[in-house]
């Protein structure tokens, strides 16, 4: 019998090509670039399904953007979580002054 197997997948989402991570689930879960793929929607559902079939269970998740909406549609009408994260200005900006 196989282990179960998670991973979450995060997506740094840009009008024309998608940077893709994927963290395997757990403490010690590795976590590892994937690469940078064609943002089309054809090209996303590939990676995708693709990604889906090596995990039993997959999260999905990106930045909030003006690019990213259709994304998180095609993703959730695939049947996966998909988490939207709006990043804090004032979060942003002390990170920025502590550099």
């Amino acid at each position: 019998m196989s282990d179960y197997m998670e991973a979450f997948v995060g997506i740094d989402v840009a009008k024309l090509r998608n940077a893709i991570a994927i963290a395997d689930a757990g403490r010690e879960g590795e976590v590892r670039f994937f690469g940078e793929v064609d943002a089309s929607d054809e090209t996303m559902r590939r990676l995708i399904q693709r990604i889906a079939n090596r995990f039993d269970r997959v999260h999905f998740c990106y930045e909030a953007g003006p690019t990213g909406y259709g994304l998180y549609r095609l993703i959730r009408s695939l049947g996966h979580e998909c988490t939207v994260v709006a990043v804090d200005h004032h979060v942003v900006q002390h990170v920025a002054s502590i550099n």
